[in-house]
């Protein structure tokens, strides 16, 4: 099922078991911060990107080695070379993705984007080295920048995908496909938001973390709540400003979010994700969160 009826996607969702595949990844895998630097196509829909004098490209590279050594004492991290000319490209998840025994490469919006789907590296790291089929979304013309724009309830099948400029119905629709889901539930952004993954994040199958302010409809953002109850958080102006929703668990007791995301989660909601199971790990990402994205956007997956 891939539908915009909301009452028809929670019937099914609140039927289907957690037994679609592991809740978390086996592995993660980032890409380097070289050449780090605004980019100017990136920043035409991606509200949260600083001015290009924000930019530390020194900091943000100290602060990227950080982050793969947290994530590593968790789970195997592997971190592939970055490029000067795709200074987006730390932002993996959105190219490459990968579900059981396949890598999916989506098609970005921009053109700097499009340059990192044509890796070859990563390409043969995923079909030569794992053996993965390889499912190539990226020369086809919508856009679908993968576990951006789509959220993955990985336990259960589930989709919630975002419709921006970053992703249209017929892209939602290849990527539905290509992550074999049962079930994709489709949903405009609110103006001004890029991604979904800024403003939701499934955590395990467990629980949720939700900004309705980032949904053109807020009964969908509550209705998602609504599913994952009572382990739902629902994140007020500041949490959703510090990327507290681009938050990722990387095992089933830990949910990883930036430092500063840590610091602006409320004392109730951190209460919350405990009483889920899950203790916050985080990381200082500032440098890095003035591209317009934070801890979650870093994090390549390997289910």
């Amino acid at each position: 099922m891939i539908t915009r009826d909301t009452d028809a996607f929670f019937a099914l969702a609140r039927a289907t078991a957690a037994d679609f595949g592991p809740a978390t990844a086996r592995a993660a895998f980032l890409v380097a911060p070289d050449g780090f630097r605004l980019a100017e196509q990136s920043a035409r829909d991606n509200a949260y990107m600083a001015d290009a004098a924000a930019f530390d490209a020194a900091r943000a590279s100290a602060q990227h080695r950080d982050l793969q050594r947290a994530v590593s004492a968790v789970l195997p991290t592997v971190c592939f070379a970055g490029s000067p000319d795709t200074p987006d490209a730390l932002f993996p998840n959105n190219v490459f993705g990968t579900a059981a025994g396949r890598s999916i490469i989506g098609r970005m919006r921009h053109e700097v984007r499009q340059c990192e789907a044509a890796r070859s590296d990563i390409r043969a790291f995923f079909r030569d080295v794992l053996g993965r089929q390889e499912v190539d979304l990226s020369t086809q013309p919508h856009p679908c920048e993968l576990t951006g724009a789509l959220v993955i309830d990985r336990a259960r099948g589930l989709g919630f995908c975002g419709l921006s400029e970053r992703c249209d119905e017929a892209g939602a629709k290849l990527m539905h496909e290509a992550f074999g889901l049962r079930g994709t539930l489709l949903f405009d952004l609110a103006a001004g938001e890029y991604h979904t993954n800024v403003v939701l994040a499934v955590l395990a199958g467990r629980a949720a973390v939700v900004c309705p302010a980032g949904f053109a409809e807020p009964s969908v953002a509550a209705a998602i709540a609504d599913l994952y109850a009572p382990h739902a958080v629902v994140c007020d102006a500041a949490e959703h400003a510090a990327f507290v929703a681009n938050c990722i668990a990387l095992s089933a007791d830990t949910a990883w979010m930036s430092a500063a995301a840590g610091r602006a989660l409320s004392p109730a909601h951190r209460a919350t994700l405990a009483e889920a199971g899950f203790r916050v790990e985080a990381v200082e990402l500032d440098a890095i969160e003035a591209a317009g994205g934070s801890l979650r956007c870093c994090i390549g997956e390997l289910f």
